[in-house]
């Protein structure tokens, strides 16, 4: 996986997580589990037939669930590759299970529908059975599968948020349910006619990517978050200082029209030594801050000594306005 290529960061994060090895029969069924429910499609032919079909944008994807079918069952899978003839549109990939046997299997295995005398094809089970989630790993190898097959991330240099988009609230609010089950705190909110699972909070997102595998994903996320960070405290360090220093500035200038106010119309040789002095500084000195006037002052004064001999000019100068 490459970065900085135009990949987008949803799809490189799908790279990375589409080539992780599973060795496990129980965790591939956890990540078909996902997809099934995701990006599956069950397609009825007759009274008997059923396929199931799987449609994805993503080569690596698309050869992830063929060779995870190819592994777990014997029987024919389909793949076969549309290409669209709008511009800049991916072609769509289209992986189906032939075998009516096979997809009934498939669907059992993963909890889609009830096996046994109970089995009823229009009877589907969107919520995820203990069966599937029997430990961490498998809920971990449910979360990437369901990323894979209805998951998004935003580029984090505009925006902190990954989601999943889903048809059916009762599978939004579990698997929100197996996200918080490690720590986080996902939330479910109507899209249209979807139901989106989505996290928001940056150092949530890092937790999630870490849980799912995608640990590229997470350093490249994590070193785009710092820079962010350290620009945005350099920025609030900037703003402040430029705030401070408009401050200082605008107090200058109003002090400055005092003192002239007080020269114009009764002289500063009438001041009070102490008023004087501070008053011939700053007219000297217009950009001075108050501690810098203090610090030249016989005796240095602090801040707060300066800022009561500028108060007091000006109550003497407010006097004078109509002299």
């Amino acid at each position: 996986m490459t970065w900085g290529d135009g990949m987008s960061f949803s799809l490189a994060t799908k790279n990375e997580l589409a080539r992780i090895p599973v060795t496990d029969n129980l965790y591939m069924l956890a990540e078909l589990a996902a997809l099934v429910r995701m990006c599956g499609t069950i397609q009825i032919s007759g009274l008997n037939s059923i396929n199931i079909r799987f449609t994805t944008e993503n080569a690596a994807i698309a050869r992830r669930v063929f060779t995870f079918l190819k592994e777990l069952y014997e029987g024919e899978i389909e793949v076969v590759v549309k290409r669209t003839r709008q511009l800049k549109k991916n072609n769509n990939y289209l992986i189906t299970i032939k075998d009516t046997d096979i997809s009934k299997k498939l669907l059992i295995d993963v909890g889609f529908i009830n096996g046994g005398d109970n089995y009823d094809i229009f009877n589907v089970q969107y919520r995820i059975g203990e069966q599937i989630l029997n430990d961490r790993m498998a809920k971990r190898a449910y979360l990437r599968g369901a990323f894979l097959g209805g998951g998004s991330i935003s580029n984090p240099e505009k925006a902190y948020h990954l989601e999943f988009v889903t048809n059916n609230q009762e599978h939004s609010d579990d698997l929100s349910s197996i996200i918080n089950s490690f720590d986080l705190n996902s939330k479910v909110v109507l899209r249209k006619s979807n139901y989106v699972v989505y996290l928001k909070e940056g150092s949530q997102i890092v937790d999630l990517l870490n849980i799912m595998g995608a640990h590229q994903a997470l350093l490249k996320f994590e070193d785009i978050r710092v820079l962010k960070d350290v620009r945005n405290n350099i920025n609030r360090l900037v703003n402040c200082e430029t705030a401070n220093l408009n401050k200082t500035i605008d107090a200058s200038i109003r002090q400055v029209a005092h003192i002239e106010r007080i020269r114009d119309h009764m002289g500063l040789d009438k001041l009070p030594p102490k008023l004087r002095e501070v008053a011939e500084i700053r007219l000297n000195y217009p950009e001075a801050t108050l501690k810098e006037i203090g610090q030249m002052l016989d005796p240095p004064v602090g801040k707060s000594g300066v800022n009561h001999r500028f108060r007091k000019l000006e109550e003497i100068s407010n006097d004078l306005k109509g002299v």
